[in-house]
């Protein structure tokens, strides 16, 4: 799995505001469409280290176990730890850097391998999409 797609958005807030947000995992169906979180475990600072997600609609419809690793207000990244039906390998980040006064530069990093076969172009036009549509949620959630 070590082809990832990317992508970044500028978003007017402090990266603690976003950061808030992306860890508030019960939250997502309020701004991220077609997924939903259960926390299983949680770590000294609150935040989860292990959720169960669904991903519902689309192309896809499944539930995965992940893991994920906290560098404070500056970095998230999970990783597949439980296998679904259809996804078989899943890694993503979300980065936050200060990008000037007030405003936090947020990069989104993911890759995701399925069960079917699935031309390359294919796989990384959907993990684009994917992302493109969570850092659209992410900064309306966060600047509304």
């Amino acid at each position: 799995m070590a082809d990832r797609t990317s992508s970044s958005i500028t978003i007017k807030a402090a990266k603690a505001d976003v950061m808030a947000v992306i860890a508030d995992l019960p939250g997502y169906p309020e701004w991220a469409s077609g997924v939903r979180f259960e926390v299983t475990e949680t770590g000294d600072d609150g935040r989860a280290s292990r959720a169960r997600m669904a991903l519902e609609g689309g192309p896809i419809s499944d539930t995965v176990g992940l893991a994920y690793t906290w560098d404070g207000d500056d970095a998230v990244r999970w990783e597949l730890v439980e296998p679904g039906a259809m996804v078989t390998g899943l890694h993503g980040a979300y980065a936050l850097d200060d990008a000037g006064p007030g405003e936090t530069l947020v990069t989104y990093e993911l890759a995701v391998d399925v069960r079917i076969p699935m031309l390359g172009m294919i796989k990384r036009k959907g993990e684009k999409r994917i992302i493109d549509s969570a850092l659209k949620g992410l900064r309306r959630r966060v600047e509304g």
